[in-house]
């Protein structure tokens, strides 16, 4: 597994790779919640990603490193949302037939982005095993290409590339959060950073099995999807569980309370429109504080902002 593990070479290859089409999202402040914590918070927005979510760029990342016949032969996914409506746009850009396999518990108003997209639609149960199960048998019915949503060296030095942004941007940075679900953002964060920043994961109660699984050191499987936080609600990748163990990443877990408070301290002051797993870091930093007592300065990443509105 060691060979497959991204390097910060991968991730530098990814943002060659995808410069042209995704977007270089902001990194914003409030000075009044800088003045209320004590020390400066900024936040990466990639919630005004191209499809809305960070998803975007490890999704193209990997369709782009498919060959041309590859390509005609379709991309499949699972998905309850963000990386299906990622790869759905991406296909449609790209002329490839797409089909997401989406689970009946996902969100309505992620389900209508995969549709409007474009991409095919094959619904399933709400089990790991049921989404598997399903996108199996379209790879047998079409030939196409499984585009894991995080669990695949492409993906992860994709979404690393929102760490390399942040550093650019912001050069004197010390930490940087990130929300934990499948682990694709934090493992591509690990890789494009290394140890010369600290990655910190964050993850609510009622999906904590990456927090627990970074204690026992045994991957553990996922907790039934009852979070708010529905982008977190998937089971930890192998590979990402590889690279979060490595680097021995701490996680802090939060209550679906705390998720609530932030995600409206977040939109109260920013002004940004964000979806519950992404106040989960922000979350985690308002009730425990950096991670390391002389940090001055943290950058926490805004994974997305697909919510029904109205």
């Amino acid at each position: 597994m060691r060979s497959l593990l991204p390097t910060l070479k991968n991730v530098e290859a990814a943002r060659r790779r995808i410069s042209q089409r995704a977007t270089a999202t902001p990194l914003v402040s409030s000075h009044s919640l800088n003045q209320s914590l004590g020390f400066a918070v900024e936040f990466k927005c990639e919630n005004l990603q191209r499809t809305g979510s960070f998803k975007f760029r490890g999704a193209l990342n990997a369709v782009l490193r498919l060959t041309p016949s590859q390509r005609k032969q379709g991309v499949v996914t699972h998905s309850s949302g963000n990386h299906g409506a990622a790869l759905a746009a991406i296909a449609r850009d790209l002329d490839v037939p797409a089909t997401i396999v989406v689970p009946r518990g996902a969100m309505p108003v992620k389900r209508a982005a995969i549709r409007r997209y474009g991409a095919r639609i094959v619904g399933c149960g709400n089990t790991l095993a049921s989404r598997e199960a399903s996108l199996e048998q379209v790879r047998d019915e079409t030939g196409a290409h499984f585009i894991p949503p995080y669990d695949h060296p492409a993906v992860i030095a994709g979404q690393g590339t929102t760490a390399l942004e942040i550093v650019e941007q912001s050069p004197e940075v010390e930490e940087i959060w990130v929300p934990v679900g499948g682990g694709g953002l934090v493992s591509g964060t690990i890789a494009a950073v290394g140890r010369r920043i600290q990655v910190v994961g964050a993850e609510p109660e009622l999906a904590r099995d990456a927090y627990d699984s970074m204690r026992s050191g045994v991957r553990q499987p996922p907790l039934p999807p009852r979070t708010s936080a529905d982008g977190l609600r998937t089971a930890l990748g192998h590979l990402n569980f590889e690279v979060m163990n490595r680097y021995a990443l701490p996680i802090h877990l939060v209550t679906e309370a705390e998720i609530g408070r932030a995600q409206n301290i977040a939109m109260a002051r920013l002004k940004v429109v964000i979806e519950p797993s992404s106040a989960v870091p922000l979350a985690a930093l308002l009730k425990y504080g950096p991670y390391r007592t002389s940090t001055r300065r943290v950058a926490m990443i805004l994974s997305g902002g697909n919510v029904a509105m109205g």
